[in-house]
């Protein structure tokens, strides 16, 4: 087993946001279990602008490896900048030759990373990457080669809001004209991925649904690049909702989110922060599936899905159906989908006696 020097750590995910999120279980853990003097954790500048106030990083540092940090001299200077911090052990639970390499470079004393890494080689200590687990626990099993087992790691995280957020969260839905203490149900029907998108007129029959079941107000959530999605279903649905799309910051997102009583979603960051707000959980999933490990790691979440023999297309999903039919789409019915969130409404959890399992419905 590793001795490990814990004056000043370092963790590297530079990976998604909801990669990012679901890294936070591992920052507790670490937290709760050596004696960190100082904790720093390099993510992409979404990262930072998410975490910025998370009370288990003491630094943020960014890598921009698509501009400022991009090409062989931003590596390289990116990697002098880290030199110059002293860290005493690094840790990352990212797969990339690039991170792996920029740890190296940086001449951290301690490094641990994935067999299954493309700079497996460039980490003194490499730990196994079961694809069969969910993310959560693989990101946690790079504590292992220090003798944590995943079973015995409490596995919890959360996005908690400062107050300042929370109340600045709150004059804005105000002002937008979203009712305080109002059965609140949120929908995020954007992703990176088209492929990733059940269509608009499934989201928008599920509002008319949803408004005629429930004395309700329906949030359309998602960034600046999702407001032509969200303005397209807002009207498929006879502005029937209220569209937050672009409306919040990501620092923000968390407390927005945790405003809902449900969140229907996507397979997204969005869905990954949802489970860190405890926010019953509706997940959509369409061309992804959920044994690649990304689906919401939590009882109190309800996955449906098509049975199809083309799914997963790849593991991101892409731009347009190989196949062209969009049957992972199209066939799941929006009634399917509010039965799933009547279900959550009524205290249902997932038909599971796993805390961090969801329940899984074939559509």
């Amino acid at each position: 087993m590793l001795v490990a020097d814990w004056r000043n750590v370092l963790v590297l995910q530079t990976s998604f946001l909801g990669d990012l999120v679901l890294t936070l279980p591992l920052l507790a853990e670490l937290r709760r279990r050596f004696p960190i003097g100082k904790l720093s954790l390099m993510c992409t500048p979404l990262g930072k602008e998410l975490l910025q106030d998370h009370p288990a990083v003491d630094e943020l540092i960014v890598d921009d490896k698509r501009r400022e940090h991009g090409g062989w001299r931003g590596l390289q200077s990116q990697a002098a900048a880290l030199r110059q911090k002293n860290f005493t052990i690094a840790l990352t639970p990212h797969k990339s030759a690039r991170s792996a390499y920029l740890l190296y470079r940086a001449a951290i004393p301690q490094r641990i990373g994935f067999r299954q890494s493309k700079g497996w080689f460039l980490f003194h200590q490499r730990a196994e990457r079961d694809p069969a687990r969910h993310d959560v626990e693989r990101n946690l099993s790079v504590l292992e080669p220090l003798g944590v087992k995943v079973q015995d790691c409490l596995k919890r995280f959360d996005l908690v809001p400062t107050s300042e957020v929370a109340n600045r969260v709150g004059e804005k839905m105000r002002q937008l004209g979203v009712v305080d203490g109002k059965l609140t149900i949120g929908i995020n029907p954007g992703s990176v991925w088209p492929t990733k998108r059940w269509w608009s007129e499934g989201f928008g029959q599920l509002i008319g649904l949803a408004k005629a079941k429930f004395d309700c107000q329906i949030l359309l959530f998602g960034g600046p690049e999702d407001r032509p999605v969200a303005e397209q279903l807002l009207q498929r649905a006879g502005g029937a909702a209220v569209n937050l799309a672009g409306a919040f910051t990501l620092g923000e997102l968390p407390a927005a989110i945790g405003r809902c009583q449900v969140f229907v979603t996507n397979d997204s960051g969005p869905m990954h922060i949802a489970v860190a707000r405890q926010v019953p959980t509706v997940a959509i999933f369409c061309a992804t599936t959920p044994d690649l490990g990304f689906y919401p790691y939590s009882s109190n979440a309800i996955v449906i899905q098509k049975s199809l023999h083309c799914r997963p297309c790849t593991s991101h999903g892409g731009r347009r159906c190989p196949l062209v039919h969009e049957h992972c789409i199209r066939q799941i019915a929006p009634w399917t989908v509010l039965a799933a969130v009547e279900k959550l409404l009524a205290g249902q959890p997932g038909a599971t006696a796993d805390r961090f399992l969801p329940e899984f419905l074939a559509a």
